[in-house]
């Protein structure tokens, strides 16, 4: 019963679930105690009900928001509390002068609030810019500096608390029958938000002073001339999760090594929040008519890692050749889908993709499917350099729940739990790394996450109590913190301000933070695998450690249909695919590619100590040979490298786009020239360039 009540509250934590359950109570007893009346009760009850609304703020911010959903917000929580603190005092009969002088600061304090919020309103749609940039130098773009942000971040919060020293001079004059405190009390509370509205009516003159979107427009238009941007990954998240960014940061560093001149165009303000560090222009256009009025004459190729609905405002760009580079090859349905018969190419990592497409019968000509390889793999290390720990160490790494049942591969529902039993019994290490968007759709997803997340959890502290398990070290903590905070900086994730003040800031940078950025997450995953040490399990969650430092710590991958398998191919380790559904073993391989050099986990898990002998005795490893050749068929051959393929296939394309360009404009000057004039031997001539 209670973890329904629980996901229904949507808490996440029991330590959240006690603190609800105090803050219910609190709220409770106010009524009560305001009532009888009792002083001393409703004190406690006040404070507890204060103390555990700032707390679950923090640690369960979702039951917070769960609560407004039920229009128990934040204002109408503390309005109770003080409207029943004006009861207490009725029935502990405070003199009239003191409880109307009560009534009209309760009143005053909401009156400033709403027109608080008002003035706020005003400011921020008046500084709401039509794009936003990073790495871009928009000084001249005539922004004025944000409002403090005392004035600003998080105002409601601040201006609701002001209520303390009503609250606790009232509550002071009721005990003691002495009012001075009280009336102290009512002027704070009253003169301090009174003073917070005036100094915000002051920065809405400053707002005014915001240039015009045609202005910003024109200043960002100044800037892209200069940069003249050839290449752009366009990328729209969906909406169910922000987590999506990840197709966007998987592909930074291969664009930095592009001979062309690349940008980002990303379309929701929040997506910074989740970008990578990157020295290349990153440019925000929320509005697909903003978007069209960017100057991008120079612009050839447009690369899409995801499929969204608002592809189709980029991919009216004539001028420019469309590319679908996705953010991963897996044999799921989404990785050769039909929409991509909409870009110009569909580039893929090897022979594995372009098969996978031409599966789709009458969709996608085998000429506009270009191999490129998987540049991003190159942190993977090889199984030859790896170097077993005392425990064979596992990655699970189930995929999630999919947008639908049909779509659906993951084996957290069907068999996930048991798996990680059975891996426990077999006295491995167990890392456990789930999809970032597990639980978004399936609630059985979400519930054998947190079951497996328990049953690690639990494992590690029996193996501590019993001694097979050290402390944590504690050492690393306070210098990875740091290093966090400095990767946060060089990612820009630490800027303060709103969106109009960060493209303020803006300014082209240089390029040592790269090197930096590799330096610094290098150390830290040093620092947390030392720190961690070779034999406790862990959950892995965060953007670090990577997914591909994990690869390099496990001696064998566990996982379903999906990109990550494919990833791990390269490092020529044994892996394994979830078989949940208990298929027959040639009807599963020929189904999914992948499977070509993996062993097949049935939904019993009666094969997993099988498996295992391929990591306790190295020799004993049938899928080895399988394994190299699938490698070349799905990542495609080690020579020329990935990035330089990838490189290739751009200036290709890019000078094909200036062909086709070109020949467009001879045609528009065939059409308007008079009768009798030759021009195509000047397109001979394009072509002889270009050649």
């Amino acid at each position: 019963m209670v973890r329904p009540l629980r996901a229904a509250l949507r808490i996440h934590t029991w330590g959240g679930f006690a603190l609800a359950l105090l803050l219910g109570a609190s709220y409770a007893a106010l009524p009560l105690f305001a009532l009888l009346p009792h002083l001393w009760g409703f004190i406690a009850a006040s404070a507890v009900s204060y103390v555990t609304d700032a707390w679950l703020h923090r640690v369960e911010p979702a039951f917070i928001r769960r609560l407004a959903g039920f229009r128990l917000d934040r204002i109408m929580r503390f309005l109770v509390r003080d409207a029943l603190l004006l009861v207490l005092a009725v029935r502990m009969d405070a003199p009239e002068p003191v409880l109307v002088a009560g009534l009209l600061v309760l009143g005053g304090q909401f009156g400033i609030l709403v027109l608080y919020t008002a003035l706020h309103r005003v400011i921020h749609r008046k500084r709401r810019l039509p794009v936003a940039v990073r790495n871009m130098d928009m000084s001249d773009a005539g922004i004025p500096k944000a409002p403090p942000s005392l004035l600003v971040r998080r105002y409601l919060r601040r201006l609701l608390h002001l209520d303390l020293p009503m609250h606790a001079g009232l509550l002071v004059g009721l005990a003691t029958s002495g009012w001075f405190f009280t009336k102290a009390g009512y002027a704070v509370s009253l003169v301090l938000p009174a003073l917070l509205l005036l100094a915000l009516a002051a920065q809405v003159r400053t707002a005014r002073r915001m240039p015009e979107r045609e202005e910003i427009i024109a200043a960002l238009n100044r800037q892209l001339a200069d940069y003249r941007p050839e290449v752009a990954l366009y990328f729209s998240f969906a909406a169910v999760s922000r987590n999506f960014m990840y197709q966007v940061n998987m592909w930074i560093e291969t664009l930095e090594n592009l001979d062309r001149r690349p940008l980002i165009i990303l379309r929701e303000r929040a997506s910074f929040s989740y970008l990578s560090r990157t020295r290349l222009p990153v440019v925000c256009v929320p509005r697909a008519d903003d978007l069209a009025q960017l100057d991008l004459p120079e612009l050839k190729v447009v690369l899409y890692p995801g499929n969204a609905g608002k592809n189709v405002h980029m991919l009216r760009v004539a001028e420019a050749k469309h590319v679908f580079i996705g953010h991963g090859d897996s044999d799921k349905l989404a990785s050769s889908n039909r929409v991509s018969k909409v870009y110009d190419e569909i580039w893929v990592a090897g022979r594995a993709g372009r098969d996978r497409y031409q599966r789709i019968r009458h969709a996608i000509d085998d000429a506009a499917i270009v191999e490129v390889g998987r540049p991003q793999l190159a942190p993977i290390r090889p199984h030859a350099e790896h170097i077993p720990g005392p425990l064979p160490v596992v990655l699970y790494a189930p995929t999630w729940e999919g947008w639908s049942d049909d779509d659906c591969h993951t084996s957290l529902i069907p068999m996930g739990t048991d798996l990680v039993g059975a891996l426990l019994d077999e006295g491995v290490r167990v890392l456990y790394k789930p999809h970032p968007l597990t639980g978004k759709r399936s609630a059985e997803a979400a519930a054998a996450d947190r079951a497996i997340r328990e049953m690690l959890d639990a494992d590690n502290r029996r193996r501590q109590s019993v001694g097979t398990l050290p402390d944590l070290a504690a050492g690393p903590e306070q210098r990875m913190r740091e290093i966090n905070e400095r990767l946060n900086e060089l990612a820009g994730r630490n800027r303060t301000g709103d969106d109009a003040q960060q493209t303020r800031d803006a300014r082209i940078p240089d390029h040592t933070g790269s090197d930096e950025w590799h330096a610094l997450e290098a150390e830290w995953h040093h620092l947390f695998w030392s720190r961690t040490g070779p034999l406790r399990h862990q959950v892995i969650t965060g953007q670090l450690p990577t997914l591909y430092e994990c690869f390099n710590q496990a001696d064998i991958l566990i996982s379903d249909v999906s990109s990550v398998v494919a990833d791990f191919v390269a490092s020529l380790k044994p892996y394994v695919l979830t078989n949940a559904h208990d298929l027959p073993d040639e009807e599963f391989r020929a189904a999914y590619t992948t499977a070509g050099g993996a062993y097949l986990l049935d939904r019993a898990c009666t094969r997993l100590p099988e498996i295992l002998r391929s990591v306790r005795e190295p020799r004993h490893d049938p899928m080895a040979l399988d394994r190299h050749t699938l490698k070349e068929y799905v990542l495609g051959p080690d020579r020329p490298t990935s990035m330089e393929r990838f490189n290739t296939a751009v200036n290709t394309l890019a000078d094909t786009a200036l062909l086709h360009q070109q020949e467009q404009e001879q045609e528009q000057e065939q059409e308007q020239a008079p009768s009798g004039t030759l021009l195509i031997p000047a397109l001979d001539a394009n072509r002889a360039d270009l050649s």
